[in-house]
């Protein structure tokens, strides 16, 4: 299977850094291929709403880095989102991938980690909407709290349900 990971953190090696690269080297050991891609590093613009990728297979009207995101996701059989929680929230960043996606199905799953419990009510409603609206098939989603430093996410004893999530991928 082919899995496309789009990670929102725009902070490298830190938290959700650390859960996308446990879940990716699980699936990795389950003989899928992983690929992941840092959204917040690229330049992606916000859906401009016009629908001209649904007239042209799912190429957008604007030219910016989303157009490789899209050929990665042309062929893979799940789309995985990874974000840190900010303001209750996916990061601006992820969130304005996910909606230049207006014209793809997916089955995938939500990784969310963030300081603070309780914070999750938006991105997984969010989340839950979009795949109804879009047909995507849920597959999961895990959260994890408690990441107070840069480093929280190596020590904590939910990083093994990621784990456990890509394992049953195999």
């Amino acid at each position: 299977m082919k899995i496309v990971v789009l990670s929102g953190s725009p902070r490298r090696g830190a938290n959700t850094d650390t859960m996308v690269e446990a879940f990716a080297e699980t699936a990795r050991e389950g003989g899928n291929t992983v690929e992941v891609i840092r959204v917040a590093s690229k330049k992606i613009a916000g859906c401009l709403g016009c629908q001209y990728c649904f007239a042209h297979e799912g190429t957008c009207v604007q030219k910016d880095d989303m157009a490789n995101v899209i050929e990665s996701l042309k062929d893979a059989d799940m789309a995985v989102f990874a974000s840190p929680i900010y303001w209750f929230d996916i990061t601006a960043q992820e969130k304005a991938a996910i909606d230049r996606l207006y014209a793809f199905g997916a089955t995938g799953f939500l990784l969310l980690d963030s300081h603070s419990g309780g914070v999750y009510d938006a991105a997984i409603a969010m989340y839950k909407s979009t795949c109804a609206c879009c047909k995507w098939e849920d597959q999961g989603i895990i959260t994890i709290s408690g990441m107070t430093e840069r480093d929280s996410m190596a020590s904590s004893p939910k990083l093994e349900g990621v784990r456990e999530l890509a394992r049953k991928l195999a």
